[in-house]
């Protein structure tokens, strides 16, 4: 693929170099991003996360200012991440409560009202396109579709992101193929392409063509990947938490050959290790664990073990790594992400790595609505506990993340992942490869 480093999008100049070093020994997180980067942000939630991050890479004033123009001049897309989301609006949900709404619709509606929020307010909308363009992300592969393989159950989430790009569409649009990430990154514009959390199934079992009929279906709606499972087993085979991993069922290699022919690209990123492999043995196509870490630098049940990557990579796909501290290990921070992304570079080549991040920027308005909900009639809150869905459930993970490795990580800092890149003495090719055309190139090739 023709490299996008010299586009017109091209707007960090030379004089970068001495101005980021010198704001930066100035200790001004947000100053180190020169005044013509399109990176600057006078959003303190993002200035604290870049602090956090520039004080961890602590880069040359070189370093820097290339990591930043090469960053500027990439294509940059998340392999699997989410839009930034919104503000919850506290005045719809009371509405909602007043009118005897079930836990269910209210549960629904604390979903829905952060995804859909930046196309109904202004202010949401400005915190959207703020953190979106500080990200400098041309494109996400965003989940649209909740965990599971209920259609109704995908397709809610699926709507949600629909009606977001057809309303923000001059500006944030749903991508269809790769050539409009391309456009978009052109155009100076930001996409989203969808992804969904499994399979969709009727569960009649009628025949093996019926279950799978939905999949044309949901990519005729707009999803390009799709999930072999989410953390527990299901039909198709076992998910990384399962205590037992027994591989990819029958028909599982029955729903990877479909994905396969309709040109969906296969994701195992929560699939056990057993059924990450077979499926990646199964597929004709180039696949992917779109967000994971490498367990050969840290085993975690999240991650995957060299033999599965290898099997990945030689579909011709990749592995994106995730910024998920207690996946990460080490210190769970943005030099654990780097020490990943070094790993997976040198033992399995720059041609098969990128960034899947798995995290998201939420608004600072968040708390102060989420303040103002009322409680039930009944006394007790709208909203209480955790989620203890079933496709949740985690094995014990002891890890204990720090304030400061999840700040270094925010999805706003992805200038700083390049810089990092730069720092640890990776090539221009190989980091924009890492940064978003091995994705685009995976996708154009399940299209073809």
């Amino acid at each position: 693929m023709q490299s996008l480093a010299y586009s017109r999008r091209s707007f960090m100049c030379r004089s970068v170099a001495a101005t980021a070093a010198a704001y930066w020994m100035s200790g001004f997180s947000n100053r180190a991003f020169a005044v013509d980067s399109p990176f600057v942000a006078a959003n303190e939630t993002i200035q604290q996360a870049r602090k956090v991050g520039l004080g961890l890479l602590q880069p040359k004033e070189a370093d820097l200012a290339r990591g930043l123009e090469l960053h500027a001049n990439s294509l940059v897309f998340d392999a699997y991440g989410f839009a930034p989301r919104g503000a919850t609006d506290a005045e719809a949900i009371n509405a909602a409560v007043k009118l005897g709404a079930s836990e269910a619709e209210l549960l629904d509606l604390r979903e829905e009202l952060p995804m859909t929020t930046p196309a109904t307010n202004e202010v949401e909308r400005r915190e959207f396109l703020e953190a979106f363009r500080a990200a400098g992300v041309s494109c996400i592969f965003q989940n649209a579709g909740e965990e599971g393989s209920d259609p109704l159950r995908l397709i809610k989430r699926l709507a949600r992101f629909t009606f977001l790009t057809d309303v923000l569409k001059e500006e944030c649009s749903k991508a269809l193929t790769p050539a409009d990430v391309v456009a978009a990154k052109k155009a100076g514009k930001l996409c989203l392409a969808f992804t969904t959390n499994g399979v969709p199934l009727t569960l009649t079992w009628e025949s093996v063509r019926d279950e799978l009929r939905y999949i044309r279906v949901f990519r005729q709606l707009g999803v390009h990947m799709m999930h072999v499972t989410y953390n527990r087993r299901n039909h198709l085979g076992d998910g990384a938490g399962e205590p037992n991993d027994g591989g990819l069922s029958d028909f599982g290699h029955a729903a990877v050959a479909e994905m396969n022919r309709l040109g969906i690209i296969v994701d195992v990123a929560h699939s056990g290790w057993r059924t990450s492999l077979e499926a990646a043995k199964a597929s004709q196509k180039p696949m992917v664990a779109s967000h994971t870490t490498c367990a050969g630098l840290y085993k975690h049940f999240r991650g995957k073990p060299d033999d599965t990557i290898k099997a990945i990579c030689e579909t011709g796909g990749y592995v994106g790594m995730c910024c998920i501290s207690k996946f990460l290990g080490g210190k769970g921070d943005l030099n654990s992400l780097l020490d990943h992304l070094d790993y997976a570079i040198k033992k399995f080549g720059a041609d098969h790595v990128a960034i899947g991040t798995d995290v998201a920027y939420a608004s600072r308005n968040g708390a102060a609505e989420q303040a103002k909900i009322m409680k039930r009639p009944d006394g007790k809150p709208v909203f209480s506990g955790t989620s203890s869905k079933w496709e949740h459930l985690w094995p014990a993970d002891p890890y204990q993340q720090t304030t400061e490795g999840v700040q270094s990580l925010s999805w706003t800092n992805w200038p700083l992942f390049t810089v990092g890149l730069v720092q640890r003495g990776h090539s221009d090719e190989t980091i924009r490869k890492v940064l978003g055309e091995n994705v685009l190139r995976v996708w154009k090739a399940n299209q073809s």
